[in-house]
């Protein structure tokens, strides 16, 4: 039942984050497309890992992720407002490039499926001048 009511929670802190970061003034989150891909906390309620992205390069999340823990004391307070927790978790903010890694392996896929159609097309040529 305890997992249950995690998840839930995860999801909730999860969404007031997310509805939270229009309010934040900096620059480098007001200014770009800012996402929390994921929120884990732990059983214990210690801690809080939320993983942002940011449409853009790593140059821009890393900026994000910065911004975002000098603005964790404006966070907690609208986490606070919302949801009664018995202890408020420390918020860990880390870069999710989860998108870049996918595109980098995509990337190399595709590369092997245009490797194997080559040699194929070679294959089918030598046949032909047998």
């Amino acid at each position: 039942m305890a997992n249950h009511n995690l998840s839930r929670l995860t999801e909730d802190v999860k969404r007031e984050i997310s509805a939270a970061l229009p309010a934040i003034k900096d620059k480098r989150v007001s200014g770009e497309i800012v996402s929390v891909s994921r929120v884990e906390i732990t059983s214990d309620l210690s801690y809080c890992k939320v993983y942002v992205s940011v449409l853009g390069d790593e140059e821009k999340t890393d900026g994000a992720v910065q911004a975002l823990e000098k603005s964790a004391g404006f966070i907690v307070r609208r986490i606070n407002a919302r949801i009664k927790m018995r202890k408020m978790p420390k918020l860990i903010f880390l870069p999710d490039n989860s998108q870049e890694y996918y595109e980098k392996i995509t990337g190399i896929i595709d590369s092997l499926h245009i490797g194997e159609k080559g040699a194929e097309e070679a294959g089918a040529n030598d046949d032909d001048n047998e």
